[in-house]
């Protein structure tokens, strides 16, 4: 499976909602760029302790998506180009339902694994304006998901992304966001004690998963 790489975006952390601070607006970068295993070269988180770190590294989202957002919200500014939901890659072609937990993919010369989809914050709906899109994002699953860094390497717009390895093929982005995020553990309770045998998920899913499960789990 391969898919070309439409826009690689960075950003820095600027003021955001007062005393706040975000760098969830990102640009397309010209050159290429650095795939180290703490993210990319120029770009920016500024929560340390909710974004970035070496399991959420790169975030990933579909431009297949902008379409359904504008239905959605209507044709807001940030719909007409990449980097609108903060996103590091764009592309076409791959989805949550497409893309797996522990999915190694070629990006450019580094190479990068799946770790989670994205648990969306309140810094959506701001940045789109007070339209809800924190709720929409988790009732559809169309989530994102990110990276952590396996090798180093280069990668720039118009490279192509090639699947590796899929050591979990029944383990979904779209699956995994819906029983760890969206509520569907309350009817797949199995699929939830299942999901501790996915060993590439992030440590911080992980420990989400154990508290729903509970003590007993």
């Amino acid at each position: 499976m391969t898919t070309p790489i439409l826009s690689i975006n960075c950003g820095k952390a600027v003021p955001f909602r007062g005393t706040e601070s975000s760098a969830i607006a990102k640009r397309p970068a010209t050159d290429p760029v650095h795939v180290a295993t703490l993210g990319l070269a120029g770009d920016e988180q500024a929560d340390l302790s909710v974004h970035g770190g070496p399991e959420k590294a790169i975030h990933h989202y579909p431009a297949d998506h902008y379409e359904w957002w504008r239905q959605a919200v209507g044709h807001h500014p940030l719909l007409s180009a990449p980097g609108g939901f903060g996103e590091n890659i764009s592309t076409h072609g791959l989805t949550e339902d497409a893309v797996c937990i522990g999915d190694k993919w070629r990006l450019g010369s580094a190479l990068v694994e799946v770790t989670q989809g994205r648990q969306p914050c309140w810094k959506l709906d701001h940045r789109f304006d007070g339209a809800a899109v924190m709720k929409s994002m988790i009732r559809s699953r169309r989530s994102g998901w990110y990276y952590r860094v396996l090798e180093e390497g280069e990668v720039a717009a118009g490279d192509v992304m090639q699947l590796v390895d899929r050591p979990f093929a029944d383990w979904s982005v779209a699956r995994v966001f819906g029983l760890l995020i969206a509520g569907d553990h309350k009817q797949d309770p199995q699929g939830l004690d299942a999901l501790a045998a996915v060993s590439a998920l992030s440590g911080a899913w992980i420990r989400r998963r154990a508290a729903l499960v509970g003590p007993s789990g």
